[in-house]
């Protein structure tokens, strides 16, 4: 028996985590699949303690790659640094990643990962070509989008962010994408306040592949949301360095801190210290791809940076129709409730992917990271949860670790479908998570 936990530590259960190389083994008569543990919250969990759960992570073949289309096919616990270590000197990069290079390919799929590119690329589901799937039952389905069995079609297009509650992914077969080298070229730009820093990045957008904004969250008044807008596209051939870029070099945080250091006072030290630094220089020029797309890998352990507390992730997606305004109570709220949030950052979604219920629709995606402090945290979480509720957003399930189930089933107009083709073809419900019994109401 072992002690389970997302990245934000809370909540903490008891399970039993199988491993094996064999993957389709060691899934049988588990409730859940589990890779890495990156999700923040529950999602990872079993919903009862001493529930198995079919952990992958040495379940890591490379399968196929073919060099000349960018096909690869991969067991479901390969993970993104090892793809990547192998395929970027090739000339391939994963076409979505998240923040985070520790997840495996399999927990990409079951949370549909959106990236910094999102607008232009959309979900990692889009590019996904086929699945193999264990059943509840048993069965095992060679899944894809052009299946001829319409029930099969339903089925993969579920599994697309449906938090591996479909059933448990074996392998993933994935368009990578073409780039020139292995370095990013990237500009910045200062925003002094929310209204610039919204026009700012959605402008960025419209021009380059990857955007993302870092915003100083606690700051009120006429700069509240003052932040950064980072800026990237793979350099090409002529512009990047001749040397591969190196590993950096990884951090360890060897200790947990006590739980008052990430608190408002030092929040708010920080992200001055950090705005005004951005703003005396701002960045332009050749990065390595590790600086760009996961400033927060080369600190190992950063999770301890909360103390034993833990923290929450809160992100949700804004619908930003009507202007920056949406975006603006959100902050209002965040700093009403005193909530500190030590990295905060905001991203431009495009359209809805494929997946059933895929997070990312239309608008601005806001990621708070917040130190756990019981009912308080709880109590800023529904009132931000009010505010996304009251004008059409929803959070990510993959982040979430708080919210209530009518604030999630009132968010998520698809949930219906989606639940009635999990039934289809699990209808004991025997894949299960602590996330789908708090949100959806499945029996433990």
């Amino acid at each position: 028996m072992t002690e389970l936990a997302g990245w934000g530590r809370v909540p903490v259960v008891r399970g039993d985590e199988r491993l094996s190389e064999d993957l389709k083994t060691v899934c049988r008569g588990a409730v859940l699949t589990r890779g890495l543990g990156r999700s923040y919250g529950d999602a990872s969990l079993p919903a009862q303690e001493g529930a198995a759960v079919a952990g992958t992570r040495f379940g890591n073949r490379l399968l196929a790659f073919d060099e000349v289309t960018g096909v690869l096919r991969a067991e479901a616990g390969l993970s993104l640094v090892q793809l990547e270590a192998f395929c970027r000197p090739k000339g391939w990069v994963s076409p979505v990643c998240p923040g985070t290079q520790w997840v495996t390919v399999g927990g990409m799929v079951a949370s549909d990962v959106h990236g910094k590119n999102h607008h232009v690329a959309g979900t990692f589901g889009e590019h996904v070509r086929a699945l193999r799937m264990l059943l509840a039952d048993g069965r095992v389905f060679e899944l894809s989008p052009d299946c001829e069995d319409p029930a099969e079609r339903e089925l993969f297009a579920a599994t697309l962010g449906g938090m591996g509650l479909t059933g448990h992914i074996l392998e993933v077969e994935v368009q990578l994408s073409r780039v020139e080298s292995a370095w990013i070229h990237t500009e910045e730009e200062i925003a002094t306040g929310l209204a610039d820093l919204v026009t700012r990045l959605r402008r960025a957008s419209a021009e380059w592949p990857y955007t993302v904004a870092w915003v100083d969250s606690l700051t009120r008044g006429a700069h509240m949301g003052r932040g950064v807008v980072m800026k990237g596209r793979w350099a090409t051939a002529s512009e990047a360095p001749a040397r591969a870029p190196e590993v950096k070099r990884r951090v360890p945080v060897p200790i947990e801190l006590p739980g008052w250091v990430l608190g408002p006072l030092t929040v708010r030290a920080f992200d001055s210290v950090f705005y005004r630094s951005h703003a005396w220089r701002p960045k332009h020029g050749i990065v390595h791809p590790e600086t760009f797309f996961y400033p927060l890998d080369t600190l190992l352990h950063w999770n301890r940076l909360y103390g034993k507390q833990g923290f929450v992730q809160h992100q949700c997606v804004l619908p930003v129709d009507d202007g920056e305004e949406v975006v603006h109570r959100f902050f209002d709220t965040l700093t009403r409730f005193a909530g500190a949030s030590f990295l905060t950052v905001m991203k431009d979604c495009g359209p809805e992917g494929s997946g059933m219920i895929s997070f990312p629709r239309p608008g601005l995606s806001v990621a708070l990271d917040i130190p756990m402090r019981g009912e308080r945290t709880q109590a800023l979480v529904d009132a931000l949860n009010e505010h996304v509720l009251s004008v059409g957003g929803r959070v990510y399930l993959a982040k979430d670790a708080l919210t209530r189930p009518e604030h999630f089933r009132a968010m998520e107009p698809r949930l219906d479908a989606w639940n009635a083709i999990r039934r289809r073809w699990d209808p004991d419900g025997l894949l299960k998570s602590a996330l789908s019994v708090r949100l959806l109401g499945d029996v433990r």
